[in-house]
């Protein structure tokens, strides 16, 4: 059973900094990407940034030129650096791993940015 686990969240000032780790356990084959996605609150479940098994990455406007996704080779680590953090980009964030067989989500970690 594949397994996610997020970590890397947490309280952070307008302008600063955090990297999210999501690190995937279990027999995992046919990798077709990974992703980041946030859900603020009262709001919905939205796209962060994802990067295929062939390394293309795709961002939402809102985050392009603040953060970065990257993953490890073999493909079972992902990250994201977030730099310049704004208080709208307070919000659960999610990691998901799509395969062949289907998709998984991590639990989730929090990020809160505030002055």
């Amino acid at each position: 059973q594949v397994q996610l686990v997020e970590s890397g969240g947490g309280v952070v000032h307008p302008g600063g900094s955090l990297r999210l780790s999501c690190a995937a356990s279990g027999s995992i084959y046919s990798v077709l990407s990974m992703g980041w996605y946030r859900q603020p609150p009262g709001k919905q479940r939205e796209l962060v940034a994802i990067i295929t098994s062939g390394g293309t990455t795709t961002y939402a406007d809102s985050v392009k030129g603040r953060f970065s996704i990257s993953r490890d080779n073999l493909k079972t680590t992902v990250w994201l650096q977030m730099n310049s953090l704004k208080p709208e980009d307070t919000a659960a964030y999610y990691c998901r791993l799509m395969l062949v067989t289907g998709d998984i989500w991590g639990q989730g970690t929090q990020v809160t940015v505030s002055s």
